[in-house]
């Protein structure tokens, strides 16, 4: 697909995935934009440097939210270049009327405990009234949204199907389809790159608030390319549009943007964190630390009656572009509750290359991991197929398939997955 750069100054698409007319800065009237839709067209050159959506809105796209009053889901990674809250710049802007705050998983300053219920309440900082989006209700009720006239999404996801910050999105714009206003996403980097598509995709069957819609595990997109996929794709409702990520190209990991980092959830600490996430997160759904409590999550991954060099010496024989450190560690209260205060043995995931797929990775691990743990294995099956998408990688792993056999018809559903995402993308190479 023949992707723009992200703009600098805007003229928007159409509702859903018509073209409109666009004004002076984006071609005469009546001429069809081949800008993306929902995203923003236009012929300036854009800057080196990777602004994050809530500035481009502030600088250049106030007329989506101009004279009408505006509603955030959001939480502290909602931050602009040098660190300050979106919540902050959009009640410092003068023509911007900022009304309410929706709180997804981990609350509205990310410090609640991952599956901790999120109560309602009022912004201490703000006094805006704080809708959770985080327990009884996950879907903004028409209550939530009474006086509101334009919904904003501002939330760093970390590019993995499982989390859960994209289905707060998605069942967002539906809510703000049925209220009959705009669903506006500042969007915001995919931390570990845009290129790389790895993992299996989402059987509709075990659709779950950890994998809305057929995805992969790792799927490449930033939010606002989803967004604009699961209007066109998957039958959400919504008067949709992106504002884009200035400077921001395909291959570029988090580290490339020069934005401040901020822990999207108490155990995301880092990209690397991130970018072993897709994988190691399967592991979740089983009695094995995947390195909570510490602070390597998802990167370690071990239990106390594994032996770390065996179990690394086994992994490394597989020839991955990654390798398997040895390592103990010992988790602190960890959220999971698995083994706190007992030291655990297990390894450290490093990848090597660009090639590195953490998912392949993950199938080595619960191969191996299962094979040496004995009657200390257990699977958390249900949460585990949420995660995977499938009963398919469980059954396989308890029938003794190899990594190959696991991974059978993956690749042609991540071939079919690229071809539709073409049509969804924002951001150049």
């Amino acid at each position: 697909m023949g992707a723009k750069r992200a703009p600098q100054s805007f003229c928007f698409a159409a509702l859903f995935l018509a073209m409109s007319a666009c004004g002076p800065s984006g071609g005469e009237p009546g001429q069809e934009s081949d800008a993306p839709a929902g995203a923003v067209s236009s012929l300036e050159p854009v800057p080196a440097a990777v602004r994050p959506g809530i500035e481009v809105l502030l600088a250049d796209s106030l007329h989506l939210v101009r004279g009408r009053r505006a509603g955030l889901i959001t939480n502290h990674t909602g931050i602009d270049a040098r660190g300050v809250p979106s919540i902050d710049r959009l009640m410092e802007a003068p023509e911007v009327e900022l009304v309410a705050l929706y709180a997804p998983e981990h609350g509205i300053r990310g410090t609640v405990r991952g599956g901790d219920v999120i109560e309602s309440g009022r912004d201490t900082q703000t006094g805006l009234p704080v809708y959770s989006l985080y327990g009884e209700t996950r879907k903004p009720t028409p209550e939530m949204l009474a006086g509101v006239e334009v919904l904003l999404f501002d939330i760093q996801d970390v590019g993995a199907r499982y989390y859960t910050y994209i289905s707060t999105m998605a069942l967002g714009m539906e809510a703000a389809g049925e209220a009959g206003i705009p669903f506006v996403v500042l969007d915001r980097p995919n931390p570990i790159g845009g290129v790389a598509v790895q993992g299996n995709i989402l059987d509709p069957a075990f659709s779950s608030f950890v994998g809305m819609y057929p995805v992969p595990m790792r799927h490449g997109m930033t939010p606002g390319e989803l967004a604009r996929m699961f209007v066109g794709e998957f039958g959400v409702v919504a008067e949709l549009r992106v504002v884009p990520v200035q400077g921001w190209r395909r291959e570029m990991m988090f580290d490339d943007t020069d934005l401040p980092w901020v822990p999207p959830s108490p155990n995301m600490p880092s990209v690397e964190s991130a970018l072993h996430y897709p994988g190691t997160c399967l592991l979740e759904g089983t009695n094995i630390s995947v390195g909570r409590g510490t602070e390597r999550a998802f990167q370690w991954v071990g239990a106390p009656w594994l032996e770390e060099d065996v179990l690394a010496e086994a992994l490394n024989r597989y020839g991955l572009p990654a390798r398997f450190v040895p390592v103990r560690f010992t988790p602190r209260a960890p959220a999971d509750g698995k083994f706190g205060g007992e030291e655990v043995g297990g390894v450290r995931l490093e990848g090597l290359t660009g090639d590195y797929d953490p998912v392949t990775a993950a199938l080595a691990l619960l191969l191996e991991i299962r094979g040496m743990s004995g009657d200390h294995w257990q699977w958390r099956a249900s949460h585990f197929d949420r995660l995977a998408g499938t009963d398919r990688l469980r059954l396989g792993i308890e029938e003794g398939l190899d990594i190959e056999s696991l991974r059978s018809g993956w690749d042609e559903g991540l071939a079919e997955f690229r071809s539709v995402r073409e049509r969804y993308l924002i951001y150049p190479e």
